[in-house]
């Protein structure tokens, strides 16, 4: 029988397997160095201004208005939500009507035009989240945006980096709190969190196993 593939066939397979392997450690390595670096982590703690000086100290500890007012979508879908004029003007149609600081929400009003907001949480596009599933499974707003209800000017908590999410995707009882307290800013936990963390970890049904693939995060 003639032979199908010349003998350098084989070489060039290992070469090529090789080479798809050195170029796995590389990317990787690259998102490590990525990961780690001054840059992804210099946004953190500084204030944002925004088209509107909106505060959430005023709204959420002052006022008592929940995040889901505003952030209505959180629940039902991948993306927390940013409120449109019409949810601003639900109050301010009534209330504050003279300010000049509310300015630019009536103009947007009037004329349809959207305010452009300044992203305060802004993830890397290869990175996958999803607000309602960590929310419906109780892990709170708190967690992730740190105390929201004492910021004037929002900012970014957390470095967002993968090391910092695998800290609960690895550990998820350590973070997981009661469905009715994931809105809950200040929150205590018990004593007995891991205790209580791996029973609402099994009632929500989480696989462990499967929080750290690749696929969970990146698609």
């Amino acid at each position: 029988m003639n032979q199908l593939f010349r003998p350098a066939a084989n070489t060039i397979a290992r070469l090529s397997l090789l080479a798809s392997l050195l170029a796995g450690v590389v990317i990787l390595a690259l998102l490590l160095v990525n990961d780690q670096s001054p840059y992804t982590r210099a946004s953190v703690g500084i204030a944002i201004e925004q088209p509107v000086r909106f505060s959430h100290k005023l709204h959420s500890d002052q006022l008592n208005i929940e995040c889901l007012y505003c952030h209505a979508t959180a629940e039902q879908s991948s993306y927390g939500g940013i409120p449109d004029t019409h949810t601003c003007m639900s109050c301010h149609s009534q209330i504050a009507t003279y300010s000049t600081l509310l300015e630019p929400v009536r103009t947007s009003y009037a004329t349809g035009e959207r305010l452009v907001w300044e992203k305060v949480h802004d993830l890397a596009e290869h990175v996958y989240f999803n607000h309602s599933i960590h929310v419906q499974a109780g892990f709170a707003c708190e967690t992730c945006h740190g105390r929201v209800d004492q910021m004037v000017v929002a900012w970014q908590a957390q470095n967002m980096t993968m090391d910092w999410c695998l800290e609960c995707h690895w550990e998820p009882e350590e973070y997981i709190r009661p469905v009715e307290e994931v809105y809950t800013f200040g929150y205590e936990a018990p004593e007995d969190q891991v205790e209580l963390g791996m029973q609402l970890v099994a009632f929500h049904e989480i696989d462990v196993d499967r929080l750290d693939s690749c696929s969970i995060c990146h698609r």
